[in-house]
């Protein structure tokens, strides 16, 4: 499955964005899929994910409660609202997904990545 993330951009603190990743192929409502971020000078880390039918959400507690992700499987895309943006979500937000359907086993296509910028 081919990924391409969109959405990122700047904001100022306390803003919102909401990132899209769209996927290729006819499998996507199968793949678990997830949101990672990597700063720079940072190790990249998990922020959320969502199993194949979008009935289990998982999110890192540093974006609990401010961001959502969510899923349109008629669409092929996976969003990542953001809310409340602080300026230590600064980073490249990747798309991730994962043919096992569960986002507790991994996963094994990655997005190119979006910037994402939150000033003070």
């Amino acid at each position: 499955v081919q990924l391409v993330e969109s959405g990122g951009g700047l904001v100022q603190a306390g803003g919102s964005l909401r990132l899209s990743c769209a996927a290729s192929g006819r499998t996507f409502s199968s793949y678990a899929m997830g949101w990672f971020r990597q700063a720079p000078g940072k190790e990249r880390e998990f922020v959320a994910a969502i199993s194949w039918s979008g009935a289990n959400t998982y999110y890192a507690d540093s974006v609990k409660g401010r961001f959502t992700i969510s899923r349109d499987n008629a669409k092929n895309t996976v969003y990542l609202q953001m809310n409340s943006l602080k300026p230590e979500d600064t980073a490249v937000y990747y798309c991730a997904a994962g043919h096992s359907g569960s986002p507790l086993d991994g996963f094994d296509s990655w997005g190119q990545g979006t910037q994402v910028t939150v000033s003070s």
